[in-house]
């Protein structure tokens, strides 16, 4: 489990990606990868996203724990350009995973809207 330190630190790691991803949105679509998922839209994005979960998923199961955290980052990186494409925030991801807390998952699941 971690410790508050390490979420909070994770929680700043994400927020500066964020923010560069933004900054790379208006990017040269030839200098900058960030620049060339967004302009080929949520669909490509998703693509990538659902590519690098299975790179993730495979990696759980017959990697090293460091080939672990290189594609869970991987798989982050995606998300958040993802998010972006939508003009979703993190602040929006982390008010319905507070809304969330103390939930359990399996009531949660059921309580959600199809």
């Amino acid at each position: 489990m971690s410790s508050l330190g390490e979420t909070q630190a994770l929680g700043r790691v994400l927020q500066r990606l964020a923010a560069t991803i933004d900054a790379r949105a208006g990017a040269d679509a030839d200098t900058s990868y960030t620049a060339q998922l967004l302009a080929k839209g949520p669909t490509k994005i998703a693509e990538k996203i659902i590519e690098e979960g299975g790179e993730l998923a495979s990696a759980l199961t017959d990697e090293s724990d460091d080939a672990v955290a290189s594609e869970a980052a991987d798989v982050l990186y995606h998300m958040l350009v993802g998010l972006r494409a939508r003009g979703v925030s993190l602040a929006d991801v982390a008010a319905v995973l507070e809304a969330r807390e103390g939930t359990s998952g399996l009531e949660e699941k059921v309580g959600r809207k199809s």
